[in-house]
């Protein structure tokens, strides 16, 4: 596992909403727009109902996610962080996480959920195998 550099945890830890994607039992692709977080080393995301990407995740552990930034390169292009992991999922801390989260990207007076959640919910856990993109985090031949 390579370790996130400083850049690529500043995305992480920004309001960009993250692409995830997962692969469905027979190969194709799901892709679901979510808010992610850090945990050490450790990129987070919560669910509180058991939608298809836990099924997935579950199946077949490998995803990508990818977060677009309001920066821009030498070029002019808008800058993008791809992450290519492993996830895990593991049962409740959803709505305390989602709480957390819903400071980075709702404002920090926010309570999210709104109501009591149905469940305790899920949280996917992606330990970083390899970081790509258009950025000061990606390297030549990535």
């Amino acid at each position: 596992m390579p370790p996130i550099p400083d850049s690529a945890r500043a995305v992480l830890d920004s309001d960009a909403l993250a692409h995830l994607v997962t692969l469905e039992p027979d190969g194709r692709p799901q892709v679901t727009i979510v808010w992610v977080g850090l945990d050490g080393d450790e990129i987070v995301a919560a669910h509180i109902p058991e939608h298809r990407k836990i099924h997935n995740i579950r199946h077949d552990a490998r995803v990508a996610l990818s977060l677009e930034t309001r920066s821009h390169n030498a070029m002019g292009l808008t800058e993008y962080l791809v992450i290519y992991g492993t996830a895990r999922v593991t049962e409740g801390g959803a709505a305390e996480l989602l709480q957390r989260l819903a400071h980075t990207y709702l404002g920090p007076d926010t309570r999210f959920p709104p109501g009591p959640p149905p469940g305790p919910g899920y949280i996917t856990h992606i330990t970083v195998d390899r970081i790509a993109g258009v950025g000061p985090w990606a390297s030549p031949g990535r």
